[in-house]
Formats: structure tokens, C-alpha cells, sequence
């Protein structure tokens, strides 16, 4: 068994572990069931990949998350470790290809979802690998006490008879305690086992900005707070609207939700990560498993329905330990829409019934078949054909995955991809036949090495760039080399999938669990309070999560918007914006002491203008020199 110090140094370079990623891996290492939990950007993934390389054998991690299993795939490779993921979308040949791959050993790690282990395919030769850990990722997915309850998950414990004596190592970044422990009892632990990294992000400062005109305070942060961000926003034609509002103020921006191309996220993605694209406007579809360490801020405009959703996706900011910034702009309206939206979240079960009906429709399906069946699912195709409001019809769908009769893929497609299976002399002998083949395949072999030993992602966009082509042409010519047995080429697909889980019955013969579906109902009332609570409170924002998360934390955090008086009522948000301003307008011009700063407000401002220039001094947005001198930073 390899050291895991030296497995870290070796694929990651790094000299050290984060707190708690040691003694995790060492209980696995130990085969002891573990719940291990880390806050956003604690280094979940090392926890069982370092397991996984330090043994024989192959890790098979659980994830829901399509997008979040192909870029730990993706960093994987990258770093020389052989991984695969297997998902919806792929055809019976890959999938076979890939599981026969994993038993020959050609895999350290094999990501695949709880529904995968479901099927005969996966259990059949799963029994035939040599399996040294079973890692369970976004474990709080298999709670109804949680906020992202996913019934799959509760076939896990089944499974692991399957594979006696294999420890399970789960992981989520958010939990409140009735969830740790129902992860546990669900999961078949054979003890309770918790490993607990502290949730504080002490380089995080929480705001709750309390602003009737969001977007004018959005530009005023992103003018004042250099460096990358994230603005979250609850619909995707929010986002559009927000990137173009900013993009007309001359601030990079780009929007991102699930109803873009493959083609299209992949690009504004990875524009974003390499700073092209300095601001996301986009929905939460974006962020789940990026590891963009220097994210400067995260901002809000709409609160979210549970303070699991916003400290994860809040927690995206400041990975790198730096001073960052997470900033909800909440007004009372925010409140009343939470609530209203609670009701369309749980439709009546007649509209359920509805729904599922228009499914079978759609698909074309007699009652008693479908079984195992998927199909391209076009949403917003379905509820105009079938007159289904959107919102109702998202949760009636939602409601019938939890009860297990569908799967909704998480993704609206994948890339195309490909892979050369010609020999190097039939290769050769085609690029001399054809000039345009010969031409791209020059450009596939230096932007995709490795094109041989599997199928690849690639972009079409890009490789018509390099190539000179339109991007019809390349489809073109690897659709010919495709007919001609050169390379094996799948097409893009741009939708989602629905796969029916059981038997399609009459509407009528629709089962679902009404008291499992009220205490759903009632859980999420219960997150939606506790979110609105968390915004209308005036306590430490960084206690106050701490608290939700099942830790006692007496000292505030000292840079949140309550412990600087950010929004105390004696500096209301309109006047602190105006002093604000005008402190930041004088030092522009000049470096001033303290003193001059305040003779030029009116003495019965001084109070308040020495709550706002302490505001700024805490928060790093103005810098006192050795001198006395106040001054704005670089």
C-alpha cells in the first residue's frame, strides 16, 4: 500500500493535507464506513482518490451530476490517473466497452449514478472488479431530511451487499444533523462515523444588502470589488438580462444556464475559467464542482430556498483562502415570492397525474411497456404541447423521479465525441485520399492526443477555428470517416433524457406515497423559513450558518454586514451608498488623513460617516499608510 503523502506530492504536488483530509482517508484507507464532511472547496475528491490510488484495485464513486463527473474525469486524465465515467446518453457500446475496461483493471476510478446500479450490466460486472472503495458523493442526496433528496440513493445499501467488505466513504458540504445521521442509517453504515471539517470560512465576508434597485448596487459591487464572480439569479432569462446589463456598463460578463447546447456551456465555462469572461450571470445549474480558487465574489440577487443551496453556492468564493465576498440583495418581495413558489413546487397529485400521462403520450408508450426505456425530452416542447405550466410541470416531473417511477438526465446533452479506431496505416492511406480529412485530422491529433485508446470530447467549434472550416464541415468530414470505418463519431446531443424506471400504468393506477410527499412539504417550508430567517435576522451571518449546520459558535466572524454596521438603521442603505460614494470620490483624487475625510461631511454626519469610512477600512476597499494617509488600494 502506497503512502498517501506521496501519492499527493506525486499527482498533486502538494506538501500537506487540509484539515480532516487525512484522517479521512486514512479510515478508508482503515476500511471503516465514513461520513466525511467538508465545506465547498475542502477538498472532498482527494478524500477518495488518494484511497483509490494507494491500493489495488478501483474506486466506484456515486454521483448525480453528470457535469460534475466528466470534469473530475477531465482533471483526472489530466493528471496522468486513468478514470472513466459511464451516463446517460452513452450507447450500449461504450457502455460496454468501458465496464469491460474497469474488470481488466485499466481504471483507478469508475464514476457512474446510483441509478447505474440498478442495472443488470453494471451489477454483472461490478462483481467481476477488484473494488477497494465505495465512495459516495453529495451524500445528502440520500435524505429526505435534506434539501436535494434523490431516491436512487436508497438502493446504495442494497448494492453493497454486492460487494462485501468494501468500505463506503460518503461526502456532502452540507448537512444539518438529522441529515448525518440519516445518511448513515441509509447508507448501511455498519457504525456511525462522522469526520467533520469546521463549516467557518473565515476569509468569507457574508452581506445581506437590503436594496430596492438590485442591479444598480450589482454594478456598485463589481465596481468596487476587483476580480472574478458570480452573480446567481433564479431563471434563465434573468441571466441573459443581467450579462447584457453589465455588458453595456463595459464589465465582462456572459450568462450561463442548462438550457444552453453542450457546445455553448463548455465555451462560456471555460472562457470564465481562464478570465476571459471576468462576471457569470447564471442560474445553479453553474459551479457545482469547479475548482476556480480565485473567485472574488458571489453575489445574489434572489434568495435561494434553502441555506444549504446558498452556503454551497455561496461558498464558491475564496477557495484560495483570500478575502472574498458573498453578497445576498434581498428585499421583503424575496419572502413572499419563496413562499409562493413552495405551493408550485408541490402541485396536487390530479396535476401529477396529468403530467405523467402527457409523458407516456409522449413517448409513445402502451400501458405495461417502457420499462428501461429513455427518450430525448424536449421540456418546454412538452408543456406547450401538452398546455402544462412550466413551474408545475418541473415539479410534478421532479415529484415522480422522487417516487421512482422516472429519471431526469441532469444534463442537457453531451459533447460529441470520438475515437480512431483505424490503423495508423489506414489512417495514413485516408488523410492521402482526402485533403479536408487530412487536414482535420492533423488538428484532432495535436488538440486530442490520445484519440486511439478511447472515445474522446471534442468541440466542434473549436477545432473549425483551428482548422479553417465552418463547423458543417467538420461534421461533414467526420461523419464520412465515420461511414468509412476511420474513427467512431458520436454526434452531439443537445437535450436531456427522461428514463421511465417502471412499467407505464394508467394514470389512475399511479401510485405515490402522499405521506412521504407531505413531509417533503414540510421539510421545505421549514428550509424556506430558515433561509428568510437567516436574511431578516440581525445576527453574525457566519453564526448564523454555523448554527444551521450544527455548530456552536459564540465569537462573531467580525466582517459580515452585521458586525461591521453595514446595514445598522443609523446609516440607512441609500444614505450609506451616498457617504460611501462620496469618501471613495475624495480619496480618488488624493491621499487624506481621517480628519480631512471627515470635515467634508456636515458635523451632524460625522457619526455616521465614521460608521461607513470604518466599514471601508475593515474591508480592505480603503488602506491606511504608515503616514496616517487614507488611501484607495491599487
Amino acid at each position: 500500500m502506497s503512502d498517501p503523502l506521496h501519492i499527493l506530492k506525486q499527482y498533486w504536488g502538494y506538501s500537506s493535507f487540509r484539515p480532516q483530509q487525512e484522517a479521512i482517508i486514512r479510515a478508508a484507507l482503515d476500511r471503516q464506513d465514513t461520513l466525511a464532511l467538508l465545506p465547498t472547496g475542502g477538498g472532498k475528491s482527494i478524500c477518495y482518490q488518494i484511497p483509490a490510488l494507494c491500493q489495488e484495485g478501483i474506486c466506484l464513486v456515486i454521483s448525480p451530476l453528470i457535469a460534475l463527473m466528466k470534469d473530475q474525469v477531465s482533471q483526472l486524465k489530466a493528471r496522468g490517473i486513468p478514470a472513466a465515467a459511464v451516463y446517460a446518453g452513452m450507447s450500449r457500446r461504450e457502455l460496454d466497452i468501458i465496464f469491460e475496461n474497469a474488470c481488466n483493471g485499466a481504471y483507478k476510478l469508475l464514476y457512474l449514478s446510483p441509478e447505474r446500479l440498478q442495472t443488470d450490466l453494471a451489477r454483472e460486472r461490478i462483481r467481476r472488479m477488484q473494488v477497494n472503495l465505495l465512495a459516495v458523493d453529495e451524500a445528502h442526496c440520500v435524505s429526505q431530511w435534506g434539501y436535494d433528496f434523490r431516491p436512487p440513493y436508497l438502493q446504495i445499501a442494497d448494492f453493497r451487499t454486492h460487494l462485501p467488505g468494501v468500505p463506503v466513504l460518503a461526502l456532502t458540504a452540507t448537512a444539518t444533523r438529522p441529515v448525518v445521521k440519516d445518511i448513515q442509517d441509509k447508507l448501511g453504515f455498519r457504525e456511525h462515523h462522522v469526520l467533520q471539517q469546521s463549516f467557518e470560512r473565515p476569509n468569507l465576508s457574508y452581506s445581506v444588502l437590503y436594496e430596492q434597485k438590485k442591479r444598480e448596487k450589482l454594478l456598485d459591487i463589481l465596481n468596487n470589488v476587483p476580480g472574478s464572480g458570480l452573480i446567481y439569479l433564479r431563471s434563465r432569462g434573468e441571466t441573459r438580462e443581467i450579462a447584457r446589463f453589465l455588458r453595456q456598463r463595459k464589465i465582462s460578463a456572459d450568462f450561463y444556464h442548462a438550457g444552453l447546447t453542450m457546445e455553448e456551456r463548455t465555451k462560456k465555462q471555460e472562457n470564465w475559467m481562464t478570465g476571459q469572461t471576468r462576471v457569470m450571470a447564471c442560474t445553479n445549474a453553474f459551479g457545482m464542482g469547479i475548482d476556480k480558487p480565485d473567485v472574488r465574489l458571489v453575489v445574489h440577487l434572489s434568495l435561494p430556498d434553502s441555506l444549504e443551496a446558498y452556503f454551497q453556492e455561496a461558498g464558491r468564493a475564496g477557495r484560495d483562502g483570500k478575502k472574498s465576498y458573498a453578497v445576498l440583495l434581498y428585499t421583503p418581495l424575496d419572502a413572499d415570492q419563496l413562499r409562493h413558489q413552495l405551493t408550485t413546487a408541490y402541485p396536487d397529485i390530479k396535476f401529477v397525474r396529468r403530467t405523467y400521462q402527457a409523458l407516456g403520450s409522449l413517448a409513445q408508450l402502451a400501458v405495461g411497456g417502457g420499462l428501461g426505456e429513455s427518450f430525448v425530452f424536449d421540456f418546454p416542447h412538452f408543456c406547450q404541447t401538452y398546455q402544462l405550466n412550466q413551474g408545475q410541470a418541473h415539479a410534478a416531473l421532479r415529484l415522480l423521479q422522487q417516487e421512482g417511477w422516472i429519471t431526469l438526465s441532469d444534463t442537457a446533452g453531451t459533447m460529441p465525441r470520438i475515437q480512431i479506431t483505424a490503423s495508423r496505416e489506414a489512417l495514413y492511406d485516408y488523410q492521402i485520399r482526402n485533403k479536408q480529412a487530412d487536414i482535420l485530422t492533423k488538428v484532432l491529433l495535436r488538440a486530442y492526443p490520445g484519440l486511439h485508446k478511447g472515445l474522446t470530447e471534442i468541440s466542434i467549434g473549436t477545432l473549425a477555428n483551428y482548422a479553417g472550416f465552418t463547423a458543417g464541415q467538420v461534421e461533414q468530414t467526420l461523419e464520412s470517416a465515420s461511414r468509412e470505418s476511420i474513427l467512431e463519431y458520436h454526434p452531439a446531443r443537445d437535450k436531456p433524457f427522461i428514463t421511465f424506471t417502471k412499467e407505464r400504468v394508467a394514470p389512475e393506477n399511479l401510485t405515490l406515497d402522499l405521506e412521504q410527499f407531505n413531509f417533503r412539504k414540510e421539510r421545505a417550508a421549514e428550509r424556506v423559513e430558515q433561509a428568510i430567517q437567516y436574511a431578516e435576522t440581525r445576527r453574525c451571518r457566519s453564526v448564523q450558518l454555523l448554527a444551521y449546520f450544527g455548530e456552536n459558535k459564540t465569537e462573531n466572524c467580525g466582517i459580515c454586514d452585521v458586525c461591521t454596521g453595514r446595514n445598522e438603521s443609523d446609516v440607512p442603505a441609500d444614505l450609506f451608498a451616498t457617504l460611501e460614494r462620496k469618501i471613495l470620490n475624495l480619496l480618488k483624487m488624493e491621499a487624506l488623513p481621517a480628519e480631512e475625510v471627515m470635515k467634508a461631511f456636515a458635523a451632524r454626519r460625522q457619526d455616521q460617516v465614521a460608521r461607513v469610512l470604518g466599514y471601508l477600512l475593515d474591508e480592505g476597499r480603503v488602506l491606511e499608510a504608515e503616514d496616517g494617509l487614507l488611501r484607495i488600494p491599487e
